[in-house]
């Protein structure tokens, strides 16, 4: 990558502001992103190389910090919130249930033999998406509470499902990394704790104000870093180390200051980088080829909304439903975990990644729905 590719990467994540811009459009901004992506990327001009190490490097490190945001907003501290924390276990759990037999009845369909990895793909929520969506579009209230719990257990349990169903020879492997990551994420939130029980925090704050040294925020990027690094090295999904270094922190309580300054870094560079970088990967031409899966791909979309809906029969209104089916961290991982081992039929992986932009645009649409309606 070049300092000249950098800066059309940078230029065409403005898409997602242009496009937001508009309030009674109530569109998300990582809509415009991907959208560029897809036409400047593999699909259209073929601008973008996804596959430059350089390229796919940085947008690790946007996902890592777009999940760390992720986990960060969940406001675990909130009382509120572990009021919510049954009523999402509870639907996360019967959209599991249902996912698993939809699962099951759609890999039947098409033969690929794949139940297993459906049933996930079909249960996943994405915090990564869901979550700035309901920020960039002040969606608030106890429904956005259960929600937020909701996405927060279903994406974490899928992220830690993944590498279970797709490479079951080294499911061990992948059990153990996940109890690695959550015992680190534990232990730094012991640490960062007792740092602000002590007042070592505050002295820390301080001196970083005083002195302009952001050591705050430069902590914080070393611990999610960290805790991606050690996912990277025991296989597990950066996924699930951005958004547990995340969660670590806002059991503690994030500053304001240091989360604005997370916040600069991310939403300025790294997140529309990697919302620009996944829509270059995205190769839907390739479903041209496999006409089928085109089919597959529109199936597991509508499906994952269906499944998502389901929830109702427990009071969770159809739209909120339809913004939890947002899926994106987890179809990318099947994708690219998937193409690495060998286990996708070809097509299928563009097939998973259509269903990702199906349930993206209901999302959108639900979010929009509610965006333009007092929240209850």
């Amino acid at each position: 990558m070049t300092f000249t590719t950098l800066a059309l990467v940078v230029a065409l994540g403005l898409l997602g502001p242009l496009l937001a811009l508009p309030k009674r459009w109530h569109l998300p901004v990582i809509l415009g992103e991907l959208l560029a992506g897809i036409v400047f990327g593999t699909t259209g001009f073929g601008i973008l190389d996804a596959e430059d190490p350089v390229f796919v490097f940085l947008a690790d490190m946007g996902f890592a910090l777009v999940m760390f945001a992720a986990g960060t907003h969940v406001p675990v501290r909130d009382p509120a919130v572990r009021g919510a924390l049954g009523a999402g276990i509870v639907r996360a759990a019967l959209v599991g249930v249902v996912a698993a037999g939809a699962g099951w009845a759609v890999a039947q369909a098409f033969g690929t033999g794949h139940a297993a990895i459906y049933a996930v793909l079909l249960a996943s929520s994405s915090a990564a998406m869901a979550l700035p969506i309901i920020d960039s579009l002040g969606l608030s209230g106890p429904p956005v509470l259960a929600l937020t719990a909701q996405v927060a257990i279903a994406d974490t349990a899928c992220i830690v499902a993944l590498p279970l169903v797709i490479d079951p020879g080294n499911a061990a492997r992948a059990a153990v990394g996940a109890l690695v990551i959550a015992a680190c994420a534990g232990v730094m939130f012991l640490i960062l704790r007792y740092l602000r029980q002590t007042g070592a925090q505050r002295q820390v704050h301080e001196v970083s104000e005083e002195r302009k040294f952001t050591l705050e925020l430069r902590v914080s990027l070393v611990l999610v870093f960290a805790l991606c690094g050690v996912a990277s090295a025991l296989h597990v999904s950066i996924m699930l180390g951005g958004f547990a270094a995340g969660l670590a922190v806002a059991g503690v309580g994030e500053p304001r200051r240091v989360a604005k300054q997370v916040f600069a870094i991310s939403d300025g560079l790294l997140a529309p980088l990697f919302f620009v970088w996944l829509g270059a990967r995205l190769d839907l031409r390739e479903l041209g080829e496999h006409p089928r899966l085109i089919l597959l791909g529109l199936v597991l979309g509508f499906g994952a909304v269906a499944v998502h809906c389901a929830a109702r029969v427990l009071g969770q209104p159809v739209a909120y439903g339809a913004l939890a089916a947002a899926q994106i961290g987890v179809p990318v991982a099947a994708v690219t975990v998937g193409s690495q081992l060998g286990v996708l039929v070809p097509g299928e992986g563009s097939a998973i990644m259509l269903a990702t932009l199906c349930t993206i645009a209901v999302a959108t649409a639900a979010a929009s729905r509610l965006a333009a309606r007092p929240t209850t």
